[in-house]
C-alpha cells in the first residue's frame, strides 16, 4: 500500500502545531517539517499554494489539510499506512 508523502508547515511557538507535533513524535511518523519562521521561503510557498499562512498545515501527497484536530485525527486514523521514522 502507498504511504503518503507528508509535509508539515508549522512554527515552534504555535500551541496548535505542538499538539500535532506530539502525535507525530509519539507515533514516529515520517514527516518533512517546514518551519515558516525559520525559513521565510516556507511561508511564501504556503501562501502561494493555499492563499493562507495558517499553521499547522499538513500536506498529504500535495493536498493541504488545516486545523490541528483534523490533522491529528487523520494521522491517528491512517497510522497503519504511514511511513515510520527509523530509530
Amino acid at each position: 500500500m502507498h504511504s503518503p508523502l507528508l509535509e508539515l508547515y508549522y512554527f515552534d511557538a504555535c500551541p496548535y502545531c505542538q499538539r500535532v507535533l506530539t502525535v507525530i513524535e509519539k507515533n514516529k511518523i515520517k514527516v518533512t517539517f517546514l518551519d515558516i519562521y525559520e525559513n521565510t521561503n516556507n511561508m511564501q510557498k504556503l501562501m502561494m499554494i493555499t492563499g493562507r499562512k495558517t499553521v499547522p498545515c499538513l500536506f498529504i501527497d500535495g493536498d493541504p489539510m488545516f486545523e490541528s484536530l483534523d490533522i491529528m485525527n487523520w494521522l491517528e486514523d491512517n497510522l497503519s499506512t504511514l511511513e515510520k521514522v527509523s530509530v
